[in-house]
């Protein structure tokens, strides 16, 4: 390999980091709003169209395709996604699954990975789809935080043939602090560190509040007392 190729090289790889940069910076502030402006609780869960508004929202302002069921095909490693012209049959079907208990819900939430609907940022958007279904159908969430990478991934692998691992590994995670900011904060962090985001934290772009510090008024108030004294 000669000296232009690898500079050529070093150019796309630099271009291609930065780029995963941006997308994760924008999209964790856009996942930071999902929980301040409370939109998950305004879809129905385990629908299609609330994954779809998910997806758009994280990714709207990177990607033109947000929001917008896939129509390629694609892989990762031996894992073949559902081809795209049976997807809209797969995502109907998927869509009228059962989801009352943990082990139906962990079914579905499987199936919707197989499925794998859009081009980028599948299993970010369809992990926060899967937690709004736990919420609204059995009071809780997962803690991410407790959910290791390596294990996730391996459970994950061998889920469309065997999911007794994914159901076992999710099962002791769950927690009833459904509404914890916290929680859902460092929750997609790890997310986002199961497809190797991990530049940022979700904290940074959430709005902070001080409820102890002084308005601009009480400020004025007290130095006009100070002066009349």
């Amino acid at each position: 390999m000669n000296e232009r190729q690898n500079e050529k090289n070093e150019l796309e790889i630099t271009y291609f980091t930065e780029l995963a940069k941006e997308e994760e910076r924008f999209s964790k502030k856009k996942a930071a709003e999902l929980f301040k402006n409370k939109l998950l609780d305004t879809l129905e869960p385990g629908s299609y169209g609330a994954l779809q508004t998910i997806h758009k929202h994280l990714f709207s302002d990177i990607y033109e395709f947000a929001g917008q069921t896939r129509t390629v095909n694609f892989a990762k490693g031996n894992l073949r996604f559902v081809p795209a012209m049976y997807l809209d049959a797969a995502l109907e079907s998927i869509e009228k699954m059962p989801q009352s208990t943990f082990d139906e819900i962990v079914e579905k939430y499987v199936e919707m990975n197989i499925a794998h609907p859009f081009q980028k940022g599948n299993g970010r958007s369809i992990r926060i789809w899967l937690d709004q279904i736990l919420k609204k159908e059995l009071g809780k969430v997962i803690d991410w935080s407790l959910v290791d990478k390596e294990e996730y991934l391996t459970a994950m692998k061998v889920s469309p043939i065997k999911d007794v691992e994914i159901k076992m590994l999710l099962k002791a995670a769950l927690t009833d602090k459904i509404n914890n900011k916290k929680i859902f904060m460092k929750g997609v962090d790890q997310s986002y560190s199961y497809d190797g985001y991990s530049s940022y934290k979700t904290k940074e772009f959430a709005p902070k509040t001080c409820t102890k510090a002084k308005t601009k008024i009480q400020e004025v108030r007290e130095q006009d007392e100070e002066m009349e004294q």
